[in-house]
């Protein structure tokens, strides 16, 4: 017998209160981590106040980067308890440490008022948000895939990006309607806190949809006499390796299309916030529309072929689908974020079960946590930094696309040294 988790197969019940926790979990997450992207020009002129309007913007987009540089140490924690523990309580410690920094952060005097001490403290919070999100979406995808029938887990494991890109939709909706019903003067001044503010309703939403997820049976992990980070490094070190490989499009392409492009069209195009945020919402929704699509695709056709599509179109189509965004057409800027957001939707469908198949169960959470978290971390977080260093020094609209066609080969590099597993039993784990 397996020295893994045998799991048993769940109620029909159980399998719908998991994908409805699993998912809306991801939405309230994903929101309280989204809007400050989308409010990072007010952050930058509340907490890093400059004479030069490009440093602000930068020192802003540094904390949202340095909150990701946490991801993989929120990996590692979460990914500990999913596999040490349960996934239920990993998942219900996550959405409690982001709801109260969110909330924290709607409260926080701003540089005119505590001096040099607010932006510390602002990336404090920031911090231990990456921390939660670390572990948060990772050991969402595991609890859903996992209990999943081998032919659905595309579909299912879909859900999770979809939460998670539902999340940051809100996000930008919520932006949008700040923005649009409030004079810039007012949101700079109070009106950025609103959404953050809300953070502890959703949280505490989130919090009893993640009680109610049903017991599981003890994790694979308490099989393993080693600490789940040592046996996933000794024994998995390979697949995490390639798992942060593939990752590296993934985290550019979501973050460039769905949280810079925001700051690119008031920066580029003088596009008044709402509007921008308007387009990214409306992109968002196209995105959102194919995701579980994508999922069921990747069930039928396999993985890797899908996902390969998705890397071939980005790496061919940035430089075309950037040419409409520095246009001074409202359609056709819109078509260039909305063929952007196609794209991603082919990664963000197959993503979740294509790394849930990578690793073996008993270390299945702190694997796939790990190397998600670290590609995320190192150049998903970074990607609004990178793209706005890029076009300054290079005086070069067009820089972010061609930064989003190199990470993207990369990606495809290594997707292409992969073993498709579609439909085959988890490694480690007998499944019905």
């Amino acid at each position: 017998m397996s020295q893994d988790l045998i799991l048993e197969a769940p109620s029909s019940t159980a399998k719908s209160r998991t994908l409805l926790a699993g998912a809306i979990g991801n939405v309230l997450e994903w929101y309280d981590f989204a809007i400050y992207g989308y409010f990072a020009p007010v952050f930058a002129q509340n907490f890093f106040p400059s004479d030069d309007r490009i440093a602000s913007l930068l020192a802003a987009f540094g904390v949202f980067a340095a909150a990701y540089m946490m991801r993989p140490l929120g990996g590692i924690i979460f990914g500990h308890l999913g596999d040490r523990f349960t996934r239920k309580r990993a998942l219900t410690v996550s959405v409690v440490v982001m709801a109260l920094s969110t909330f924290s952060m709607g409260l926080l005097p701003t540089h005119a008022t505590l001096g040099a001490a607010a932006p510390v403290v602002l990336l404090v919070l920031r911090l231990l948000q990456g921390i939660s999100v670390g572990g948060e979406f990772t050991t969402s995808i595991v609890l859903l895939v996992e209990q999943s029938a081998p032919d659905r887990r595309g579909f299912v494991g879909s859900w999770s990006c979809f939460g998670a890109s539902s999340g940051i939709l809100l996000g930008s909706a919520v932006g949008s309607l700040v923005n649009g019903l409030l004079e810039p003067d007012a949101v700079a001044s109070w009106g950025w806190r609103i959404p953050f503010l809300l953070g502890i309703v959703l949280g505490m939403i989130a919090l009893y949809l993640r009680m109610g997820l049903p017991d599981e049976p003890a994790a694979p992990a308490l099989r393993v006499v080693r600490l789940p980070l040592v046996e996933a490094f000794v024994t998995e070190w390979r697949g995490i390796i390639r798992c942060f490989v593939i990752n590296i499009g993934f985290g550019v392409s979501f973050y460039m299309v769905f949280i810079y492009l925001a700051t690119y069209l008031q920066q580029i195009d003088a596009m008044h916030a709402s509007k921008a945020l308007e387009i990214n919402t409306a992109s968002m929704i196209v995105m959102l529309a194919l995701i579980p699509l994508v999922g069921m695709m990747s069930d039928r056709l396999g993985r890797k072929r899908v996902l390969a599509a998705s890397l071939i179109g980005l790496i061919v189509l940035a430089w075309p689908l950037f040419r409409l965004l520095d246009s001074s057409a409202t359609p056709l800027i819109l078509l260039g974020q909305v063929g952007l957001a196609v794209l991603v939707a082919g990664y963000s469908g197959t993503i979740p079960a294509l790394m849930v198949e990578m690793f073996p169960g008993r270390v299945r959470c702190t694997a796939l946590s790990l190397s998600y978290n670290l590609a995320l971390g190192i150049v998903g977080g970074t990607t609004p930094l990178v793209a706005i260093y890029l076009i300054h020094r290079t005086s070069n609209d067009m820089a972010p696309a061609y930064y989003l066609a190199a990470a993207c080969a990369i990606s495809l590099a290594g997707l292409l040294t992969l073993k498709d597993r579609t439909g085959q039993p988890l490694i480690g784990t007998a499944q019905q």
